[in-house]
């Protein structure tokens, strides 16, 4: 089927994608530099992995030597909401032929947001995007290397961009849901853990109490709507 979206519609589309991914991808090179790993494992980490929080927890999970589980249960921990956006663009996806792969592999939050719009049923323009805003962070993240290369600065504290991210993740969620129990859970969870578990260990306890309470709070919700 001949596509009805072209490669121009897709960039103007996808240019607040660029915008935000170009800095992120840059504090990622930076960070990743600052930690002693060049610009092929920017380039490696961004078109292989490309998920951007969970890139950013890898640099601390390789300059802190992670074992190989809690890097496995970590990443699918924090990415475990691609795995609901792969699910509902199969139907969609099932069109795309040996494209279909990528495109679920690309499904990231900003690209899933272009997709489920109205254009998003011409799968060329899907893919048209989707690649398009995996260039933006492969190109930002390369960036970023090389800058930490040879920019005279100190990037001393620039790892606490990753802190940065996440806090304005969670005033931005706290702004604009009503419903403030999900942070207080991960609050009190992350909390809670640190103090029994250390600083060293706390991230794993941590997350499994939180998936379990949000769980449990999940099926309360339901039980309430369904009496």
């Amino acid at each position: 089927m001949r596509s009805t979206h072209s490669w121009r519609e897709a960039f103007a589309d996808t240019l607040p994608v660029m915008a935000g991914y170009m800095v992120l991808g840059v504090g990622f090179g930076i960070l990743l530099r600052t930690k002693g790993y060049g610009v092929g494992w920017a380039f490696a980490m961004s078109f292989f992995i490309y998920a951007g929080s969970l890139q950013y927890v890898g640099v601390e999970l390789l300059a802190g030597g992670a074992s190989l589980v809690t890097t496995a249960v970590t990443a699918l921990l924090v990415n475990a909401r691609h795995l609901f956006y792969g699910v509902s663009m199969l139907e969609r996806y099932s069109r795309a032929g040996r494209a279909k792969p990528y495109l679920i592999f690309s499904l990231t939050d900003e690209t899933f947001s272009l997709v489920c719009a109205p254009r998003g049923e011409d799968v060329r323009y899907c893919l048209r995007v989707s690649a398009l805003d995996h260039l933006y962070w492969v190109t930002g993240s390369v960036l970023g290397s090389l800058a930490g290369g040879w920019l005279p600065f100190d990037f001393t504290g620039i790892d606490f961009s990753l802190t940065a991210l996440f806090l304005t993740v969670v005033v931005e969620q706290w702004l604009s849901q009503s419903d403030h129990a999900p942070a207080l859970i991960g609050a009190g969870a992350s909390v809670g853990c640190l103090l029994l578990f250390g600083p060293e260990s706390f991230l794993l306890p941590s997350m499994g109490v939180i998936a379990a309470s949000l769980l449990v709070l999940a099926r309360r919700k339901e039980a309430s709507a369904r009496a």
